[in-house]
């Protein structure tokens, strides 16, 4: 009898609870952490936000933005899909006495029409689908979650930053840890391939992932189409203008 063969469906890196628990030490390592205040400051001075607002912390991760913003005073509800990672939120929130809600979702299927003053997007957490639809499908739930008058912000590598920093293949030691990281731009200038290693005591743990690239106009296109009105640009969390110079992609929308 002929046999026939279903094909294993891959899994895309961003479902692979894997890659976020074997990256955890490099992607959230303790001088992160220590630069999260800094950076939550800037938030809330951007944003306008004050005291009792409430915030979600869309791809929240574990937790480094949302405990900083409950410390504050900030109702927060924090979303994301790795269970390793909101364990450790839970965990920390527990252990500081704060209230914080956090949800297992995918952030394509998160959605609580006008529950929130402000969302946050950080930490190049968008742009990790194939296809382009979902991206905008995330935009439109993050307009739909804002109040009238509420903001977004946003904040990821900007096409135009990585254009002027490319480079093929880069080495770096954090830690106890010796990190690859090789690069592949694809589409025109649309889509990036990366590939990293991360070796440990002669153990070498290989991943591939990829994100959509976006430079300002794109992305603020995307999401005057999903309903937003106003924007603001800037290259780093401290309003520093998207020129040259700029570090990330930080773009403030606002929905009227």
């Amino acid at each position: 009898m002929r046999k026939f063969l279903t094909k294993k469906k891959i899994r895309p890196w961003h479902q692979d609870n894997r890659f976020w628990s074997t990256w955890a030490p490099i992607l959230f390592h303790q001088e992160r952490w220590a630069k999260t205040p800094h950076d939550i400051t800037d938030v809330i001075a951007l944003l306008g936000l004050k005291k009792g607002a409430r915030v979600l912390d869309l791809c929240c991760g574990p937790g480094r933005h949302s405990l900083e913003l409950a410390r504050r005073g900030f109702r927060v509800t924090g979303v994301d899909r790795t269970p390793l990672y909101l364990r450790r939120a839970r965990s920390s929130a527990r252990r500081e006495k704060l209230s914080i809600e956090f949800v297992r979702c995918d952030m394509r299927d998160f959605r609580r029409e006008s529950a929130f003053d402000a969302v946050i997007n950080l930490f190049t957490s968008f742009g990790y689908f194939a296809d382009p639809s979902d991206d905008r499908k995330v935009a439109a739930n993050m307009f739909a979650c804002l109040k009238p008058g509420g903001r977004l912000i946003m904040e990821l590598m900007g096409k135009e930053i990585l254009a002027r920093i490319f480079l093929p293949r880069s080495w770096s030691i954090m830690g106890e840890y010796l990190v690859l990281e090789e690069h592949n731009i694809k589409k025109g200038w649309g889509w990036i391939e990366n590939r990293w290693s991360l070796i440990k005591n002669g153990k070498i743990e290989k991943f591939r992932l990829s994100h959509r690239l976006y430079s300002a106009v794109e992305l603020t296109g995307l999401l005057a189409d999903v309903g937003f009105g106003a924007f603001e640009v800037y290259g780093d969390f401290t309003g520093a203008p998207y020129d040259h110079t700029a570090r990330r992609l930080v773009v403030v929308a606002h929905k009227r």
